[in-house]
């Protein structure tokens, strides 16, 4: 199909998630949608599209119009379509990640005041295939729950806009262009995990899809399927490093892409090299990937900006997330709400269409994050630079206040991390009775090497101010994490409690 006919059938106002697959198989028909490892679902657009009728015949008739439904299936393809079933059905999809605790998915359900849980495609099957029902693109699509890293999960009331706006440019990728395969294996339930998926099918670019992440099997998927296209988040960039991602051949990633967390830089540039720009015949490959950083959340519907390294440009060139993406305005303030000056740092702030209604059923957390005038409380901090860019600066619950001074646990992990004996570092706030906090870091290093191995403290200071030189460091085999492996900086806290392996240094 002609891309002038693909993006006919994104045109207009009306796209909601209901509709989204039968349009799909409009622009895609029998092209292959998705193949899952394992002998998994392995669909056409067109099977697909009739799959999500037929399930939301199946919840229309056990739920009532607007019900919310928890979808509480296995990670899997299987989830994203029961979602858009629900969707077509005129009920609220809930996707609830599979590594949940079954308390956690029960809080989802009370919180949520959900009719159906959906544990598997076959409690809602055997019935008839039914149109969507009538949706309008400013209404509330969806409910994805955060992570719950600071109290109990809670709902994000997201829009059929919010959602899909982005996506449908994502048809005017040309067909020449587009990628082999992409790999995915990531948190059907996240919102990440969701939007690439959906990003995916809109451009009409199959997906060979792993719904458990193993470094081995997914470099084996890379190399033999010659695949384009990778995105995960750091911690599994990390550990396809470690697997041997540098004796592989992986010069037929023209792309990769990480989100959920903040990338370091120097892992991000050794992935490009993995990578080439163009493979031509006789010549072999020629050139580096490109690698692109997505910034974003649950409370904004996904990405919001970008930061793109081209093939042969430095990955840490520019420093910043960069312009914000179409539709999205960034501002930075200070404690009072004011816009700080270029070069300071703030607490950043976003408005666009992709941003929460609000929390559902929490009025005062609605209150807490969005400002009278719209513009969502992100929590982050951020460097404001020039032309509307900003550099990620961390958490602002992260920020370590030693002694009047403040210090960026991003910026300290990122350091110990050009260590070439560290493979991952989190760094946290210890109580301390003469400064009130100091940063302490908890490491991962190498197979055979000890923290009595290497000064750490000694390479933080030549490359640090002394302030921001963690007072205490911790070795540990693996940091406490997320269902979508962000660390848990709350437990990492806790594994300094009585340890005895660690170097300090006096504060």
């Amino acid at each position: 199909m002609q891309i002038f006919d693909r993006l006919s059938l994104f045109a207009g106002r009306d796209l909601v998630l209901g509709t989204l697959m039968e349009r799909l198989a409009g622009a895609h028909g029998s092209r292959r949608l998705v193949e899952e490892a394992d002998g998994g679902l392995c669909l056409t657009f067109a099977e697909a599209a009739d799959l999500v009728a037929r399930w939301a015949g199946g919840i229309a008739e056990r739920t009532e119009p607007g019900d919310v439904v928890v979808v509480a299936t296995p990670n899997g393809y299987e989830q994203v379509l029961l979602m858009l079933a629900t969707s077509r059905a005129g009920r609220l999809p809930a996707p609830v990640n599979a590594q949940m605790t079954a308390s956690e998915i029960d809080h989802v359900v009370r919180d949520s005041g959900a009719t159906l849980r959906i544990t598997a495609a076959s409690d809602v099957e055997g019935s008839d295939a039914v149109d969507a029902a009538p949706a309008a693109p400013d209404e509330i699509a969806a409910l994805f729950y955060t992570s719950g890293t600071t109290g109990k999960p809670k709902g994000a009331e997201l829009t059929h806009r919010g959602l899909l706006g982005g996506l449908s440019t994502a048809a005017a990728y040309p067909a020449g262009l587009r990628p082999a395969e992409i790999v995915l294996a990531l948190p059907v339930a996240h919102i990440y995990g969701a939007l690439m998926l959906l990003g995916a099918a809109c451009a009409g670019m199959p997906v060979y899809f792993l719904p458990k992440f193993n470094p081995v099997r997914v470099l084996d998927a890379i190399e033999q399927r010659r695949a384009t296209l990778f995105a995960g988040v750091p911690a599994m960039y990390r550990m396809l490093l470690e697997a041997g991602a540098k004796d592989r051949d992986l010069t037929s990633v023209r792309m990769w892409i990480s989100g959920a967390d903040a990338m370091p830089p120097d892992l991000a540039a050794q992935f490009k090299r993995f990578g080439a720009t163009v493979s031509l015949p006789l010549l072999g490959s020629i050139g580096e990937a490109a690698f692109a950083e997505g910034y974003g959340m649950v409370e904004t519907g996904g990405g919001v900006a970008v930061r793109l390294s081209p093939p042969l440009v430095p990955a840490r060139f520019g420093g910043a997330l960069g312009m914000p993406l179409p539709g999205y305005s960034f501002r930075v303030v200070d404690d009072e709400g004011t816009e700080v000056p270029v070069g300071s740092t703030g607490e950043l702030l976003i408005k666009g269409p992709g941003i929460l209604e609000g929390y559902h059923g929490d009025a005062d957390a609605t209150a807490a994050a969005l400002t009278d005038d719209g513009w969502l409380r992100s929590g982050d901090l951020a460097r404001r630079g020039l032309f509307g860019t900003v550099s990620f600066e961390g958490r602002a619950k992260d920020v370590i206040k030693r002694g009047g001074y403040s210090v960026y646990a991003v910026e300290v992990e990122h350091a110990l991390e050009e260590h070439p004996d560290v493979l991952e570092a989190a760094v946290v706030a210890l109580p301390d009775a003469r400064d009130g906090e100091v940063p302490a870091a908890a490491v991962r290093l190498r197979p055979g090497v000890a923290l009595d191995d290497v000064d750490l403290a000694g390479w933080a200071a030549e490359r640090l101010s002394s302030y921001k030189v963690p007072s205490r460091f911790l070795a540990v085999d693996e940091l406490p994490r997320t269902g979508t492996d962000k660390v848990q900086r709350r437990e990492v806290v806790g594994l300094f409690d009585g340890e005895s392996d660690e170097q300090g240094l006096d504060s």
